[in-house]
């Protein structure tokens, strides 16, 4: 058994009870939740938080005995971001569909809904190739998922053979009109569809950001966080149109060596207003080879860290010191 799985049971074992202590701030000595080495790479984070639980959702991606990468949605939770359980993959081994990059999890009537993409890669393409699609899982516990249901972002009357590559959905509930969804994905910039039942969807434009969208709302504003090259793009709007760039955060990719090729992928869980938080935390993956280099750095040597803030604008991570913070 390893060191997580042990760790792991005993999480189990302390159940709501447990929960309930909170987040072991003092106790948070590194950034990196879950270390990635030659054969694994952890990417693409999103959260939720329920019941006293932090629950993880992620790309991991393992570079098997034959050799091949395959791509992997697993989960992983903790009740104080400290100690993780051992990693739960839970869609198929399958290099065909891939399904990876999870976009966040919402709660519609009696099930949470979690959104990601297929990423093909059959033929060995270093990326997903321009089958990936996008699809919603269903759950009544947040650990056992249904069967991936395509999201027609481009309406229902486009066939799945004509929407074209898109990838890196997230979902959120409009903040002004109650029971209408937009998402946000990746295809020519950031694309947005809306939709009131999360089955049927109606496409709504595009707006110039990077990669793994993640929208919030703070106040009256809308607040993104994207992933350009490198580092946490920022955005802010009244409307989801009309963006404010606030620039590009790189947190301490200076000072850690594990996350010197590319930080990116940034979601963040709003959690300033949970008596047992207070802060805004915020997941992302760190690279410590550029995703080109002959020594890997896109399936393999990626982990998985933490960032928090209290305003959305200054943020802080386990074992800073002073003069990490990006000036």
């Amino acid at each position: 058994m390893t060191k997580h799985s042990l760790l792991g049971a005993a999480l189990l074992l302390a159940g709501v009870a447990g929960a309930a202590e909170g987040v072991a701030w003092d106790k948070l000595a590194s950034p990196v939740i879950f270390r990635g080495d030659a054969h694994t790479a952890y990417r693409d984070p999103a959260a939720v938080f329920h019941n006293g639980w932090f629950y993880l959702y992620f790309t991991k991606v393992v570079i098997e005995s034959d050799g091949k990468p395959y791509h992997y949605t697993a989960w992983s939770k903790s009740h104080d971001l400290v100690v993780w359980t051992e990693p739960v993959a839970f869609t198929p081994r399958d290099r065909s569909l891939n399904f990876c990059s999870p976009g966040g999890v919402v709660r519609h009537g009696d099930e949470w809904v979690l959104c990601l993409c297929s990423y093909p890669r059959p033929n060995g393409e270093l990326y997903g190739n321009k089958t990936a699609r996008l699809w919603t899982l269903r759950s009544k516990d947040l650990e056992h998922w249904s069967a991936p249901e395509l999201i027609k972002v481009k309406g229902p009357d486009v066939p799945q053979d004509q929407m074209g590559r898109m990838i890196d959905p997230f979902i959120i509930a409009d903040k002004d009109t109650p029971g209408k969804w937009w998402c946000s994905y990746k295809q020519n910039g950031m694309s947005l569809a809306w939709s009131t039942d999360l089955q049927t969807w109606h496409p709504a434009g595009v707006i110039a950001a990077g990669e793994n969208t993640c929208i919030l709302v703070d106040g009256e504003d809308y607040v993104l966080f994207h992933s350009p090259s490198n580092g946490v793009g920022i955005k802010r709007a009244r409307d989801l149109k009309t963006w404010r760039d606030l620039g590009v955060q790189y947190l301490g990719q200076e000072q850690w060596p594990w996350a010197k090729g590319r930080l990116t992928a940034a979601f963040v869980l709003d959690l300033r207003r949970a008596p047992t938080v207070g802060r805004a935390l915020l997941f992302f993956h760190g690279s410590e080879f550029p995703e080109k280099d002959p020594r890997g750095g896109f399936d393999n040597f990626a982990s998985l860290g933490l960032a928090w803030s209290s305003d959305l604008q200054h943020w802080s991570w386990p074992g800073e010191k002073a003069g990490d913070k990006q000036q």
